[in-house]
């Protein structure tokens, strides 16, 4: 037991080193890369003390691909799953699922500007079927995730949805690592694909007469 408490803990900060590392590189691209998310995770912890530990499969068995960046709050949702054989002979050597979740702050833009905040000005897209009063409402700004391509038929979008290749970006086989969004349904091999971008529009309120309001961040 007192090993797998270490293990717990391990884990526990190497995670949130490798959080930590990941929220700076999300100044540059506001993307959570979960494979180099694993493996900071495991470099940290260090990939020969994980092959002789308990986690099962070393470090193959140890998972980040739940792990997300919220495009509404900024915040990386941090997900990290494993096994760990548990040492009671007696029983057979059951294993124990263990998961360590947390919160940790991403990059999310710069700031407003007080002395140029302007309450009257909303957001559009190039469809205007609704205006936004926040930029950084989630309708506005997708969340995308960059994942293995192998890991797709085990992730579902925010609907419980499969994911399917984009005809914009995906010729023939995907790349080993795909992008996908929460709310989407369309895998990517391009971060620049069109599919992965919104054309957002800064306009005055009063130039978007006979549009409605975003359920999310419009006041009713």
């Amino acid at each position: 037991m007192i090993e797998i408490q270490s293990i717990k803990i391990g884990v526990k900060q190497a995670a949130y080193s490798a959080a930590k590392s990941a929220a700076e590189d999300t100044a540059v691209i506001p993307v959570l890369n979960t494979i180099k998310l694993k493996s900071d995770i495991i470099r940290l912890l260090g990939k020969e003390r994980i092959e002789r530990s308990i986690i099962v499969d070393g470090s193959e068995g140890i998972s980040c691909w739940n792990s997300y960046l919220s495009s509404k709050t900024g915040e990386m949702n941090i997900h990290v799953k494993y096994e760990v054989r548990v040492p009671l002979p007696l029983f057979g050597n059951p294993s124990a699922k263990m998961e360590e979740t947390f919160r940790i702050h991403g990059w999310t833009g710069y700031g407003k500007d007080k002395k140029t905040e302007d309450s009257e000005i909303v957001y559009i897209t190039e469809k205007q079927s609704v205006y936004h009063e926040d930029y950084h409402c989630s309708y506005l700004q997708l969340s995308i995730r960059f994942v293995p391509y192998e890991q797709l038929e085990e992730i579902r979008n925010e609907n419980g949805g499969i994911y399917y290749a984009c005809e914009k970006c995906v010729y023939g086989d995907a790349s080993t690592g795909v992008y996908i969004t929460e709310n989407g349904s369309k895998y990517h091999n391009s971060l620049g694909c069109s599919g992965l971008k919104r054309t957002i529009r800064a306009v005055k309120k009063t130039e978007v007469q006979g549009i409605g309001g975003c359920s999310r961040c419009s006041g009713k």
